[in-house]
């Protein structure tokens, strides 16, 4: 899967920019800029080498969805749905689904990226708890990209298991990409991408934070590559770092507005 995101859209954490540099700053070192390609051949090159994937594009490009159904047999789950202008890809698998979907009032047959779904949609309406608590209930390993094209806000999460992988960066134009395929980062953000940390969520109007221990800061912990560059920063939950406590989101106030501070 792929994601695109306008800079306008995604403010992503300014530590997964990278200064393309060497570590410790060597002064006889002579630093070439990594090559980049834009995101819209990055996406070109995703849909022609899988050829039953598809692309979806909103708002003028402001963000874009790509999804390639998984061959048979395939270790992951793999699933994109879109209900109500709100669209998911879900990698992974819930080994609770049945019980969550029956706890939300869905049907025995709809799937985990449907799931998803209601429940941001939950979330989003004002629902009875923050999303941090609604994430903990999840069971397995799983990962997802969520983007509301009416409020135009992107969601995303990673289990803490590491059993599923996603990817995110800054590309040149400074559009935010996110993909479970490594290669497809890199060739249009170079040096400025990270692993998106596991146990966490980000919201594009609450930005990132550990559903884990939503009480505690995230750290910024450079990252240098095997060629002793600097990358973008990985994040780590700061067990010394508190934000402020995480409030029940009523029907007065919207759950966005009570996600918790910023990495």
């Amino acid at each position: 899967m792929l994601g695109i995101f306008n800079k306008d859209l995604v403010n992503a954490p300014k530590e997964l920019n990278s200064p393309h540099a060497p570590a410790g700053g060597h002064p006889h070192r002579v630093v070439e800029k990594p090559k980049q390609i834009v995101p819209e051949e990055c996406l070109k090159g995703f849909l022609s080498t899988h050829p039953n994937a598809f692309s979806l594009s909103f708002a003028k490009n402001a963000a874009t969805l790509a999804f390639a159904p998984p061959p048979n047999p395939y270790p992951n789950n793999r699933l994109f749905s879109g209900v109500d202008d709100i669209y998911c890809t879900f990698l992974g698998s819930l080994n609770n689904l049945s019980s969550l979907n029956k706890q939300y009032g869905l049907s025995k047959c709809g799937n985990e990226a449907m799931f998803v779904i209601e429940a941001y949609r939950t979330l989003r309406d004002r629902g009875p708890y923050p999303a941090h608590q609604v994430l903990k209930d999840l069971e397995g390993s799983f990962g997802f990209v969520l983007y509301d094209t009416k409020a135009k806000t992107v969601f995303i999460s990673l289990s803490a298991d590491g059993g599923v992988n996603l990817f995110w960066g800054i590309a040149s134009d400074g559009s935010v990409m996110i993909s479970d395929n490594l290669d497809l980062i890199k060739a249009s953000c170079a040096k400025s991408f990270a692993p998106f940390p596991t146990g966490c969520m980000y919201h594009s109007e609450g930005g990132l934070m550990s559903f884990e221990h939503p009480t505690n800061k995230l750290k910024a912990m450079p990252r240098v590559d095997s060629e002793g560059f600097m990358c973008g920063s990985n994040f780590k939950v700061d067990v010394y770092s508190k934000t402020k406590s995480m409030p029940r989101v009523g029907s007065e106030a919207n759950w966005a507005d009570s996600w918790g501070q910023e990495a």
